[in-house]
């Protein structure tokens, strides 16, 4: 009989399979009970080593003896005429069915009811990480890490002024390339860009920016030429540690700017987790549209913004592949909906679906995760879902500062205060001049009712926007709510923007005891902008005590979608309502109950 044969004939390749399954199942199991037990994470590896170590033994158990009636003997002592290893297979056959059958049903159950809820503690162990652990900006006192940098808007040096868009352009996909590497602290575009055309020193922006580093650069354009030129300074002492110039075909720019972040990275010595990111590639004429298009948005008046869309469609017409064009399309038309420049669902929903176009192309867009959020969350008042999508964008873009801004705001809807806070921080960090930003963090520390810091935030922007729609009204709202009526309502009188002056006056007026003024002024509000401020109005006569007009107006609020509702939660101007009847039933009707009960509960000092 053959070596093969007499092995099968022991039973050998059976117990061999028996014990692997067995083994497989008691790892799967060890696996599962190990954390629920509180058991030490070496108990599986020791697990592991002892079933490899008795793999050998079970096999040389079952080539030197068997089992007999009488019990096991040594093989060779059992007469082949009364060996029973026949009846052993049929066994070891029923035992091996038995064991995949366990297999199969603690695989089915694993995939389909564990595999679920591992994955959303993963994705949230994960995105965690991704916001506290790599997304800790310093923000305080002690200066700028030494991987912070902020990219300067590369000046236009082509004979043709209209080229600006094209260096602006390269300059901010130059940043957001950047923004992608986790282990840099970029500056955001909008606070990068206040410097723009200013004779301001490196020392100066580098402070008020928060950084240590500064890239500026230059860019000119000829034809099918492209010159960039780039230099690295370290901030502190104004001197430059890297510069060159790079004089290409068009085609190549991409591949530039790869070679200018890798660059970067070299020179400040970034020890990487990963491997740097490359810069999307597309053809040379949808790049350039693409960037007029971006570069058109920022202008931010209708003629310029419908000129925007224009110009990023036309891009997508040449490379429809082109996932950052869907990316800028759809913040473009949500904020032309927002606007009032087109529908706002038809905006809206051109938005998300460029978004969704967006992620099918490059699932790790950190921008369209974000875009999606915010319509989730300002539009759709899904909060839940919008909670989790932001996660996604700042698994992909920890450094995001939209990302941050918006889960901020989304954390602030749920109730969560303490995490709106944190977030808020952490975009300003990213983004310290954005006035957008800073009102997210004024508005924050409103709703916890830190009123004094709330001041603070406002009057930081003021003082940097001066002339900015809201500025003053920002600053009189704060103020009122600090106990300060009379600045308020002198800084009321100078906001430029009629409906948040006439606001900002009623709010101030009503807490000096002028309430016919008070109510005059909110009259003006009604009249004319009823149709977009319908929940500050519902504010207005919750803080006048006017509870039947608060309703009213807060069912108006509800009817046309009030982006307002966001804030109802945590907004002390509504505490009026609390005792009505009426308050509850709106909440729950607008899925807010929870979290504005979280937020009492926080207030009150107690666990929820």
């Amino acid at each position: 009989m053959s070596f093969f044969n007499e092995l099968k004939r022991r039973n050998v390749f059976k117990v061999a399979a028996a014990y692997i399954i067995v083994g497989w199942l008691i790892m799967q199991v060890g696996d599962t009970l190990g954390p629920a037990l509180l058991l030490p994470e070496w108990i599986n590896s020791a697990l592991a080593f002892f079933l490899i170590l008795g793999f050998p033994l079970a096999l040389f158990f079952a080539w030197a003896f068997e089992m007999t009636p009488e019990g096991i003997k040594k093989e060779k002592d059992v007469d082949r005429g009364e060996s029973i290893t026949h009846v052993t297979s049929q066994k070891l056959n029923g035992l091996i069915i038995a064991a995949l059958a366990l297999a199969l049903g603690y695989f089915a159950f694993d995939k389909f009811v564990l595999d679920p809820k591992r994955d959303a503690e993963l994705v949230s162990t994960v995105q965690q990480q991704a916001t506290e652990a790599r997304t800790e900006p310093a923000i305080d006192a002690s200066g700028p890490d030494d991987n912070s940098i902020a990219v300067l808007p590369f000046v236009n040096m082509s004979d043709d002024a209209a080229n600006e868009y094209f260096s602006d352009g390269i300059t901010e996909e130059l940043l957001n390339l950047l923004a992608k590497i986790p282990e840099l602290r970029v500056t955001s575009r909008s606070s990068a860009f206040s410097f723009k055309g200013q004779n301001v020193d490196i020392p100066t922006v580098a402070e008020k920016l928060k950084v240590k580093h500064v890239l500026e650069g230059s860019v000119r354009k000829a034809g099918n030429r492209v010159r960039i030129t780039a230099q690295l300074i370290e901030a502190g002492s104004d001197v430059h540690m890297w510069s060159e110039t790079y004089d290409r075909e068009l085609d190549d720019v991409f591949a530039i700017q790869d070679e200018i972040a890798q660059k970067v990275v070299t020179v400040l010595q970034v020890q990487l987790l990963g491997e740097i990111p490359e810069i999307a590639e597309t053809k040379p004429e949808a790049y350039a549209l693409y960037l007029q298009g971006k570069h058109l948005y920022t202008q931010s008046d209708r003629v310029s913004t419908q000129a925007a869309t224009d110009a990023l469609r036309a891009a997508l017409e040449i490379d429809p592949g082109y996932a950052p064009a869907w990316v800028a399309l759809g913040r473009v038309q949500r904020s032309r909906g927002n606007w009032g420049e087109i529908n706002i669902h038809e905006g809206t929903e051109e938005g998300r679906q460029a978004a969704i176009r967006a992620l099918e192309l490059d699932e790790t867009l950190a921008e369209a995760w974000a875009l999606l959020a915010r319509i989730q969350w300002v539009y759709d008042w899904d909060w839940d879902l919008a909670a989790g999508t932001v996660r996604t964008a700042l698994m992909h873009g920890p450094n995001d500062a939209q990302a941050l801004e918006t889960a901020s705001l989304v954390a602030r809807t749920q109730g969560q205060l303490d995490d709106a806070l944190k977030y808020a921080r952490r975009a300003l960090a990213v983004d310290p001049l954005n006035p957008f930003i800073i009102r997210t963090l004024a508005l924050t520390h409103w709703m916890r009712k830190e009123f004094e810091e709330c001041v603070n935030e406002f009057q930081r922007s003021a003082d940097l926007y001066p002339d900015r729609t809201g500025s003053k009204g920002n600053l009189a709202f704060a103020k009122t709510w600090n106990g300060k009526p009379e600045e308020a309502l002198s800084l009321a009188e100078q906001e430029i923007d009629p409906e948040i002056k006439a606001l900002a006056r009623s709010l101030a007026l009503q807490a000096l005891g002028r309430d016919d003024e008070a109510q005059r002024a909110i009259a003006f509000v009604i009249e004319h902008a009823s149709d977009w401020l319908a929940y500050q109005v519902a504010e207005s006569f919750a803080y006048m005590g006017k509870t039947d007009q608060a309703f009213e107006w807060l069912e108006a609020s509800y009817e046309m979608r009030d982006g307002g509702i966001n804030y109802i939660v945590g907004d002390p101007s509504m505490e009026p309502l609390y005792s009505d009847p009426r308050w509850e039933p709106f909440l729950v009707k607008v899925g807010l109950l929870e979290a504005w009960q979280r937020v009492q509960a926080e207030y009150r000092g107690e666990e929820f």
